[in-house]
């Protein structure tokens, strides 16, 4: 079984978008994109410095556009879970079917700007507490009037509040803990985001959501949500609760996920999903930054993508378009026919020449899913190729 991870606030680099704007129609499906979240998404992700893709209104919308850029390009059929961490949400419930891209890139422009105009209301922050007793650590949070925004498993809580208890805390932390400030600009994930909660839910109420289509979790509680409505109410609620991405770990290993792949800008979930589960069986894990991870991700989704039977039961794969432009489908070719791992299936014609589809595994042309001279887009299926496991 594989889990896509999406990741949030922080984990963003100067230019780690640039290599992804070398892949046909990437720039222009930015350009798009930013027209819905308000901000140039294209210079953010590329000429940018680390203080300007700080900004919460910048950062967030983002770096859910980032994931989703991505994703475009990964066989998402044969994806079991999706997860994200904080705003990351909005990108997993997109993978999960919950919302369209533009209406996940339209509220992260919206949370994104809220959650900054909430910070500018007092001086608030957050800080990093790491190692220590958990116990201990949530008391010591409390006794210095502060909220635990964040429980990130692997020994790491982020504590959010008034600046004044964040100095208390640095200057008396828990037994055997470090504190570090974080460069936020408020605290995020606490009553203080009370006002964006509020200008979010009202934008919310417009939305048709559809049932997640792969097992969706949130951060409330780990759990996986079966109905859209419900998880636009807990992407909503998610601005002023705590991020639970302990529980959402918990979670991935009760499932038996055996694969992970973190969206980029990629490390950090990653980093905290093998730290967290290294005694109850790490899953092997893909950490896509560039368009250069994009095979190992594809391959390990091939490998993984399944959960695994002891009866020999059909299963299929799903071949996706790489880019956009139109499908010419391999001369000779008809359903029913038996395919070789890497056997080329057909072509896209671009403005760039032709790209070659080829198929990631062995088994039967079970399905066309797009036709002679069809326009389709990144990520877009393809073939559907049957087999036994």
């Amino acid at each position: 079984m594989l889990a896509v991870l999406s990741p949030g606030q922080g984990s963003q680099k100067p230019g780690f978008l640039t290599p992804w704007l070398d892949l046909p129609g990437a720039e222009a499906r930015l350009r798009w994109w930013s027209a819905m979240a308000g901000v140039d998404l294209v210079h953010l992700g590329t000429a940018a410095d680390a203080d300007e893709i700080k900004g919460t209104a910048r950062t967030q919308p983002l770096l859910v556009a980032a994931a989703l850029l991505a994703a475009e390009h990964l066989p998402m059929y044969d994806v079991t879970v999706t997860a994200g961490h904080s705003v990351g949400e909005l990108g997993a419930a997109t993978l999960a079917g919950v919302l369209p891209a533009e209406t996940a890139i339209t509220l992260a422009g919206v949370r994104g700007r809220e959650m900054a105009a909430a910070c500018a209301l007092e001086p608030t922050g957050m800080a990093a507490v790491l190692g220590g007793d958990p116990d201990e650590v949530l008391a010591t949070i409390a006794a210095h009037g502060l909220h635990p925004a964040n429980r990130n498993g692997a020994g790491q809580f982020v504590a959010a509040g008034a600046v004044a208890g964040l100095e208390k805390l640095a200057a008396e932390p828990p037994t055997k803990a470090r504190v570090i400030r974080l460069k936020v600009a408020g605290a995020f994930h606490t009553p203080y985001m009370a006002p964006a909660e509020a200008a979010l839910a009202a934008v919310a109420a417009g939305i048709t959501p559809a049932d997640p289509t792969r097992i969706l979790l949130s951060n409330i509680d780990g759990a996986a949500v079966n109905h859209g409505r419900d998880m636009v109410q807990r992407l909503v609620r998610q601005v002023t609760a705590p991020v639970r991405w302990d529980l959402c770990m918990r979670t991935l290993a009760d499932l038996g996920v055996t694969g992970v792949i973190e969206l980029p800008p990629a490390g950090t979930l990653a980093g905290l999903v093998k730290r967290e589960l290294k005694d109850s069986g790490l899953p092997e894990i893909v950490t896509l930054n560039t368009p250069d991870d994009l095979p190992a991700a594809r391959d390990l989704i091939a490998r993984h993508g399944m959960a695994p039977s002891h009866e020999p039961t059909m299963q299929f794969r799903v071949v996706v378009a790489p880019s956009a432009g139109t499908f010419e489908p391999a001369e000779g070719l008809a359903e029913g026919d038996t395919l070789d791992a890497g056997q080329v299936v057909g072509h896209i014609a671009t403005r760039q020449g032709p790209v070659e589809v080829a198929a990631h595994g062995s088994g039967v042309l079970t399905e066309w899913l797009a036709h002679h001279d069809d326009p389709v887009a990144p990520g877009q299926p393809l073939v559907r190729i049957g087999g036994h496991a």
